[in-house]
């Protein structure tokens, strides 16, 4: 008969491949010792087992397994990605007419004024077919229709969505936005990119608190089914207020760094809050801030045009003033910044105001206030030398590198290569700190791995990667999912490492990633997962004996 036992008092891993990421201390070892949610011992057997006191530890033999530091998501939408399961999926479809037959579905389920919210579309999926609001008029007219691209720099709505958010031909394009007009007419086309998404976001009804929560809980084993064991999310007031009743119950078995939105920044400096407030549970990472848009909608801030759009610089979301005054009055009160920066230019931008802030020494507050550039999909080789200098963390998304290709090279020819510079900026000693942007891409640090190392998606194996001179090597990589996302924390002290006194967060693996083939990071499989002492995915019997 089989025995259920809690594995949050004494345990013992052995018989293990252990890859620590331990800068200073132990690299490689066979064993771990766990007791009451920590590491106390990592070597040997006889290490483990001389650190644990008491008349009983559980012994696990993992038989040779590969064992990580639990991973972190360091770029993600947890809420929006768990709610897309609700929407309409508009990620493989490949023409206008399949989008259309989807949202006609989804009306003839609606009630009558009832919102239709899609996802996942990509203009490069229509080929010369421009999307419209009439084509979403024709096959929903009695319901307003919001579609999210794939990027989530751009929505296409229908007449109603527009009439109820007050847009017309004489409404004027907001800040940092662009409402995309008929040449003739004037009239919006449905097309809204960047700030101008806010207009109707403004007008489309929040999901409750009960719902969001149903949506979180219900994703949080499958993070873990990934091997992720924490995330930085980009969420907001509503989010926080989910993953705070989540942990009052108990039930938030992930740990959390929430980002601080822009418009909430001045609501924050009032109460006092400051990067780093909270525990190993929940805790208060930086402001979130948008510089540009994104490759796919075309509106990644460029300091030269666009290949495929002569005309096209991109969108800039903010101006440098309103971006220096953002980064040193939230630096002045102990609130670090992560910039949203895809484009060259907006790099360019974030590192210029970073740079202000630090000669007026703007960082009262914190020594280890640590400023962060998201995504960097396009840099500058001048600005690869200035992530070191100004020690700002670089948040990419290894996935992105290679789900992007193909579209990067159409619309930036020669420079793809100074694109994803992940190798450039590592050997310039800049800190990787790496994620998915889910719902943009799925979640998955062994998919992450694979492409930051191979420059290869996982349906191209055979082919030449894309511009190789900037894989790094598997090592590398780990640590942007392990060591570096608790650096970019200020978590480093309690996490990311399998170091004695840490939380005891690690994962199992099917495969050797570091001395495998890389072709076969790919094929990996988490057969583990532990956060704080307690095993949350098991797939190879790890709680029972």
């Amino acid at each position: 008969m089989e025995r259920l036992i809690n594995v949050d008092n004494q345990v013992i891993y052995y018989n293990a491949n252990i890859y620590t990421m331990d800068n200073t201390g132990t690299a490689r070892a066979s064993a771990i010792a766990v007791r009451d949610k920590k590491i106390v011992a990592v070597g040997t057997y006889a290490d483990a087992q001389s650190a644990l006191t008491g008349r009983y530890s559980r012994k696990i033999d993992l038989q040779g397994l590969t064992v990580v530091p639990g991973f972190t998501d360091c770029h993600i939408h947890l809420l929006w990605y768990a709610l897309k399961f609700r929407q309409v999926d508009l990620g493989c479809v490949e023409s206008i007419e399949d989008v259309k037959t989807g949202i006609e579905e989804r009306a003839l389920q609606s009630k009558e004024g009832e919102w239709i919210i899609g996802y996942g579309w990509s203009d490069h999926q229509f080929g010369n077919c421009c999307p419209h609001r009439e084509q979403l008029d024709e096959v929903a007219p009695y319901n307003p229709v919001a579609l999210s691209s794939k990027d989530r720099h751009s929505k296409w709505v229908n007449s109603l969505a527009l009439a109820m958010a007050g847009i017309n031909k004489d409404t004027p394009d907001p800040d940092g936005g662009v409402i995309e007009r008929d040449p003739k007419t004037h009239e919006p086309t449905g097309i809204l990119r960047e700030n101008a998404q806010l207009l109707i976001d403004r007008v489309i009804p929040v999901s409750d608190s009960r719902i969001s929560k149903e949506a979180i809980t219900g994703i949080i084993p499958y993070l873990h089914q990934l091997g992720i064991v924490g995330i930085h999310d980009c969420g907001d007031e509503v989010f926080f207020g989910v993953l705070a009743e989540l942990l009052a119950e108990g039930n938030l078995n992930l740990r959390v760094c929430e980002m601080i939105p822009l418009p909430n920044l001045d609501a924050a400096i009032k109460l006092g809050i400051k990067t780093g407030f909270g525990n190993c549970h929940l805790r208060i990472g930086p402001v979130k801030l948008f510089v540009d848009g994104a490759l796919g909608s075309r509106t990644a801030a460029l300091l030269e045009p666009y290949l495929d759009d002569p005309d096209n610089l991109g969108v800039c979301a903010i101006t440098e003033k309103e971006l220096t005054d953002i980064v040193m009055r939230a630096s002045e009160s102990g609130i670090s910044v992560a910039t949203h920066a895809i484009g060259d230019r907006a790099v360019g931008m974030a590192l210029d105001a970073f740079q202000k802030s630090k000669s007026a020494g703007k960082s009262a507050g914190s020594k280890s206030l640590r400023h962060r550039i998201e995504h960097a999909q396009l840099v500058s080789p001048v600005d690869v030398q200035r992530f070191a200098s100004l020690d700002v963390i670089a948040s990419i998304q290894p996935i992105h590198a290679t789900s992007d290709r193909y579209m990067a090279d159409e619309a930036w020819g020669d420079r793809s290569s100074i694109g994803y510079p992940m190798k450039s900026l590592a050997k310039n000693g800049v800190h990787l700190a790496f994620g998915s942007d889910a719902p943009v891409e799925e979640p998955g640090p062994i998919a992450g791995i694979f492409a930051a190392v191979t420059r290869k998606r996982h349906d191209e194996l055979s082919q030449p990667g894309w511009h190789t001179e900037q894989c790094l090597s598997v090592e590398e990589a780990v640590r942007g999912y392990t060591i570096g996302a608790a650096y970019a924390s200020g978590e480093e002290s309690i996490k990311g490492s399998i170091t004695p006194g840490k939380l005891a967060d690690f994962v199992i693996l099917s495969k050797d990633i570091f001395t495998a083939n890389p072709l076969e990071i790919a094929t990996t499989e988490i057969l583990g997962t532990v956060v704080g002492g307690r095993v949350v995915f098991d797939k190879i019997g790890l709680n029972r004996t």
